[in-house]
């Protein structure tokens, strides 16, 4: 296979992550942003109590989760939005606990799906880190493809 072959090929290129599922990473957080507008009140319910103007910080997470969600979708912004999104998922980490831990999901769910939502809460805890180690692939690729690239030098 040549190196032209190669390069239109989008199976040889599957683990470039300039070729992957960025845009998708992108317009997930965009989404999930925008309904940090939409309902307010409902992700201020899962901040912990001892946090200063929780609806506030629902919307500057929103305003976050938008900004940085285009910008990993672009590839001239990908690697710092990356890295943005995750500081954002660690900083959201203690709403997360909040919201398995205590009985705040049973006023914003109905009754007959309040164990659903449990247990997708407790399930989001380690998927935390899963989201974070796709966001670390795009934080962490110039410097991986900048290492390969040169030589060793022995």
């Amino acid at each position: 296979m040549t190196d032209d072959e190669t390069d239109s090929d989008p199976e040889a290129d599957s683990d470039d992550p300039d070729r992957s599922l960025a845009p998708l990473m992108g317009a997930t957080y965009v989404a999930a942003g925008i309904a940090h507008f939409l309902a307010p009140k409902r992700f201020a319910a899962a901040i912990p109590p001892s946090f200063p103007r929780p609806v506030g910080l629902v919307y500057l997470s929103g305003i976050a989760e938008v900004v940085l969600g285009a910008g990993v979708a672009l590839r001239r912004t990908r690697r710092p939005s990356a890295w943005g999104i995750v500081a954002l998922l660690v900083a959201v980490f203690p709403a997360n606990v909040h919201l398995a831990r205590s009985d705040v999901l049973n006023d914003l769910v109905p009754e007959r799906f309040a164990d659903i939502a449990r247990l997708a809460a407790w399930v989001r805890l380690p998927f935390q880190a899963v989201l974070i180690g796709w966001a670390l692939r795009y934080a962490r690729s110039e410097e991986t493809s900048m290492s390969e690239a040169e030589p060793d030098r022995a």
